[in-house]
């Protein structure tokens, strides 16, 4: 591959191969006590939830890790990265499992970051392009050649709501075409968006090698179920979103990795059954609670820490800035979801597993 050399990091063959067959990979919390320091054990009890029920990765440093955890006095950026690449090492797992790091900032910040990643023995970093206010199209190109040259990157479209910008058709269609980029991680929470971005790879020379990854937490199934058909050039280019990099995913995980085992066996089948369109429904309301788009999606950190403190993996909701709280009528929207779709949540999984997870 063109623009690569012998120090760039390149995803091992196995990686690869399991990242385009589709993957559950939860965006990894943050652990803290009530005086909002690192809580080790519980955060080394996340990554052993995340490695037991299945996933295929873990997604640390991220927007669910919380960005804080850069800032100078807070310092937790390299520690949690490390924590996760610990415990995943320990699990010993037999199938193939992806560590990517959030990396995020301006070109010099992005590269220390990815280098960070690099010596704790990571796989890919998720690049964010949130928080660059003022950058062309262009200049964020070029930052992603600069970050692709040392590891994998997975791009990441991130809804506006929350510090994301839009981006052009010809913007992914150039971003698709970088060298040692290997997923896009769609996040929009916008249909034409998302759509931008599947048909710009469909049109990049190097379609075959970017695998799509829903970060639509209000329309999971439906993208994990959905082939997108171009015409390129004449010809007719389908692409599919093969697993999802999600936030609501950090939760309820071992169902999760159920639900996507179950859409790979009904792509195999050829035909959909329409109870599928409810199970996104379903999926998409339990969303609702956790993430709060009803306040902005000003609790959505918050919401992910009650249901983990429910299940008795987190001791509480704390995040690192006080004022990030759960929203008014936020907890009774969780308990709704929890007795309208039983079905959904891994408590029992949980319970069973909770206290050598929570062991030395």
């Amino acid at each position: 591959m063109s623009g690569l050399t012998t120090t760039t990091l390149q995803l091992a063959p196995e990686k690869l191969a399991a990242l385009h067959q589709g993957l559950v990979i939860p965006a990894h919390p943050l652990a803290l006590d009530e005086n909002r320091k690192l809580d080790e054990r519980r955060q080394r009890a996340l990554s052993r939830y995340y490695a037991a029920s299945g996933a295929g990765g873990i997604a640390v440093g991220v927007h669910s890790t919380q960005f804080e955890i850069r800032e100078p006095g807070i310092d937790l950026y390299e520690p949690v990265l490390r924590l996760a690449a610990e415990e995943i090492g320990k699990a010993k797992l037999e199938r193939p499992f992806i560590l990517v790091a959030g990396v995020c900032g301006p070109t010099p910040q992005a590269l220390e970051e990815t280098e960070t990643a690099r010596r704790l023995g990571y796989d890919a970093v998720l690049l964010s392009m949130g928080g660059l206010d003022g950058w062309s199209e262009t200049d964020i190109l070029k930052r992603t050649e600069a970050i692709a040259a040392k590891m994998p990157v997975i791009g990441f479209y991130l809804q506006p709501s929350v510090g994301g910008k839009i981006f052009s058709f010809d913007f992914w269609r150039a971003f698709a075409e970088i060298p040692n980029v290997v997923a896009i991680k769609m996040a929009p929470f916008n249909r034409y968006q998302t759509i931008d971005v599947v048909r710009a790879v469909c049109y990049s020379s190097r379609r075959d090698e970017i695998a799509l990854y829903t970060g639509n937490d209000d329309n999971i199934v439906n993208d994990l179920l959905s082939t997108y058909r171009f015409q390129v050039d004449g010809v007719a280019v389908e692409k599919g979103i093969v697993g999802g990099l999600l936030g609501h995913w950090a939760v309820w995980t071992q169902k999760a990795v159920e639900l996507l085992e179950e859409i790979k066996e009904a792509r195999k089948a050829g035909s959909l059954s329409k109870e599928w369109l409810t199970r996104n429904v379903e999926i998409t309301d339990c969303n609702a609670a956790f993430f709060d788009p009803a306040h902005g999606f000003a609790g959505c950190i918050p919401g992910i820490h009650e249901v983990l403190r429910r299940q008795g993996l987190l001791k509480g909701t704390w995040c690192l800035n006080p004022h990030e709280t759960l929203s008014p009528g936020q907890a009774e929207e969780i308990d709704r979801v929890y007795r309208d779709y039983p079905h959904l949540n891994d408590d029992d999984f949980i319970r069973e597993h909770l206290e050598e997870w929570l062991s030395d």
